[in-house]
Order: structure tokens, then C-alpha cells, then sequence
């Protein structure tokens, strides 16, 4: 399913946004007059056939950043283009260029598969002869179930529907707003094999959700919205780099009453007795320093496990909020 335009014309960024700002209420002047502001002055980009991640707990502004791409909410003040064309100027061509993948599965249960994706390559103006049906349910793995009631399908299944509805009209960027809510782990393993292999082929992906370990391991690029603002925006590696921290724990082969005194210069835990957690940044000590100085301080080590930096760390340093979904 190779969706984009030759390289030729093919923008450098699938998403832009300028200084894009939404108050709801108030006089809608740009965030003033005692309204709402959803967003706060977001320029985000991301690149042409990236897989990317936006974050942010509940009430951060995710929401508000999608429904105005893709035309259901109209932006106070600043730009936004989908494909490189402008949401307003070039309304028509924006929206072709974009499929949204909502939380909700607002499917029809009388209606097949098949039967659901003609009607919504219709309502984006696709021509019968010109329309992939087949195609794009096969391409999520639903080709078996094209004659199926949408009711028959199981919850993976109907995901998967609501991504082929999203690409029957072929578009180069796919939005996916907490597609695997609810979805237990083998429905959602199954979505992302899916939705990887069309960023493979070129699709833009960009995804909001909850499961932060989700997000660390499909996203190449990471921006985190915090009340309205983005800040945060890096390569995924790079973002959890900026937490400089690492654990190490290891387990002696007896118990102890008290951290020895060779091992106060480390910030060092004692748990049950004989496990020692060391909290070190990796920049300026490493593992065999430390490994070296518990040896010298003549105890035995019979296990060690390691913990690094992860993307649940560098969000709770960067929003306050250990929970993503801001409960």
C-alpha cells in the first residue's frame, strides 16, 4: 500500500503546525478573555514517514491538536498544513491528505466490511473504479472477513476495520488516537504488526496513547504536550538520554545488617537483606566501578540486574504526573 506521492513532490514534513493556538470560551481572541486554551503556541513537525509519538496526560491538548488537522475544530490563531497543504486555504486537499483512527468504534454492526469501505471511499469522493477495497482490507489483515456482519468481528478485528476505513482514500498520513485502549495484548501485537508494516511501506504514522512502553518501542520521534504546550520534542532516544540515570541491583550471597561504609559515596539502597540498588547517572560512573567496590567491600554477588532510563521516567520528570492518562 504505497500511499505517497512520488519523492518529487512529496513535502519534508507529513505534519506542520506554526504557532498553533486554540481557546475555547472567552472572546477566542488568542487565549485571552477568560477562555480555555487547549493549545498554547505549538510548532511541531514531523517528518515524512515517521512513526510518531504524542504524549501528554488527559485535558493536555492531544485531542484538540487532531480534531483541528483534521477539520473538526477550528484553530484561534496560528497555521497548521497536513502534506504541505494549509488546513484552511487548502481545506479540501488537507483532508484527503490525512486518516484519523479514533478511540471510539463507531462502526456499523449491519454492515460487512466490504460494504463499510464503499460507502467511506464514497463520502471522500473516490470513484468506484478507482476504489482499493480489496486492497486495504487485506492490508490489515481482514481480507477473510470482507463478507462478514462488522457485529461477527472480534474487538482486534474491528480495530483493524477502523484503520482500513481510515485509508480508502489513500492518504500519506494516518492518525491514530488511542487505538489500543482496552485491546488486550495479543489484539494490540496483532494492530501494530498492521500499522508498522504501513509505515514501512511510507505511510506517516502519528500516535497518541497511554502505554508509554508502547510508545518507546514503535515511535522513532517522541513530542509530549503538557496543559496546552509542547515540551518536549526529540528523537525517542535522545529524550530518554536526557535522564541521565541508571540501576543497578545486585544480590549477595548473605544478608546484612547496614550498607557498608566503602559504599556511602553511591546513592545505594538496602532491600530484604542482602539486595543493593545503586542509582548512579552512566555519564560520569559506570557498572564496573561499582561492581568493583561492593568486591572490595568483601561482599559476595550472586546476581545483578540492571535497569535503564525509560520513557515512563522522562515524562513523569517533564509533566509532574506519573500516569499518563492523568488520573
Amino acid at each position: 500500500m504505497q500511499n505517497n506521492p512520488p519523492p518529487a513532490t512529496a513535502p519534508d514534513y507529513a505534519i506542520e503546525t506554526e504557532g498553533l493556538s486554540k481557546t475555547y470560551g472567552g472572546n477566542g481572541g488568542g487565549g485571552s478573555g477568560g477562555g480555555n486554551e487547549a493549545l498554547k503556541d505549538v510548532s511541531l513537525h514531523v517528518p515524512r514517514g515517521s512513526f510518531f509519538g504524542l504524549l501528554g496526560p488527559n485535558g493536555a491538548g492531544k485531542s484538540t491538536l487532531i480534531n483541528i488537522l483534521a477539520g473538526l475544530v477550528i484553530k484561534t490563531s496560528g497555521e497548521a498544513r497536513v502534506w504541505g497543504h494549509d488546513i484552511e486555504r487548502e481545506m479540501r486537499n488537507a483532508r484527503l491528505s490525512i486518516g484519523v483512527v479514533p478511540q471510539e468504534l463507531n462502526i456499523d454492526p449491519y454492515f460487512t466490511p466490504k460494504e463499510l469501505l464503499e460507502v467511506q471511499a464514497g463520502f471522500y469522493g473516490v470513484k468506484k473504479s478507482e476504489r482499493r477495497t480489496a486492497e486495504v482490507l487485506d492490508a490489515v489483515g481482514l481480507a477473510d472477513k470482507a463478507d462478514a456482519y462488522a457485529r461477527s468481528l472480534s474487538g482486534g478485528m474491528r480495530r483493524r476495520l477502523l484503520v482500513a476505513k481510515a485509508m480508502v482514500h489513500s492518504p500519506p498520513v494516518l492518525i491514530l488516537d488511542e487505538p489500543s485502549a482496552g485491546v488486550d495484548v495479543d489484539l494490540r501485537r496483532q494492530l501494530w504488526e498492521r500499522v508498522t508494516e504501513m509505515n514501512r511501506q511510507g505511510i506517516t504514522v502519528l500516535l497518541t496513547t497511554h502505554y508509554l512502553e508502547e510508545a518507546q518501542a514503535l515511535c522513532d520521534t517522541i513530542a509530549i504536550i503538557n496543559h496546552g504546550r509542547l515540551i518536549a520534542c526529540e528523537p525517542t532516544k535522545d529524550l530518554i538520554s536526557r535522564l541521565d540515570t541508571k540501576e543497578i541491583t545486585v544480590t549477595l550471597d548473605r544478608d546484612i545488617d547496614g550498607i557498608p561504609e566503602t559504599l556511602s559515596p553511591y546513592d545505594v539502597d538496602l532491600n530484604d537483606g542482602r539486595d543493593l540498588t545503586f542509582s548512579y547517572p552512566p555519564s560520569k560512573i559506570n557498572s564496573g566501578e561499582i561492581l568493583t567496590a561492593v568486591q572490595d567491600a568483601g561482599l559476595g554477588i550472586v546476581d545483578i540486574k540492571t535497569r535503564e532510563a525509560e520513557l515512563e521516567d522522562i515524562f513523569l520528570q517533564l509533566t509532574g504526573n506519573p500516569d499518563p492518562a492523568g488520573k
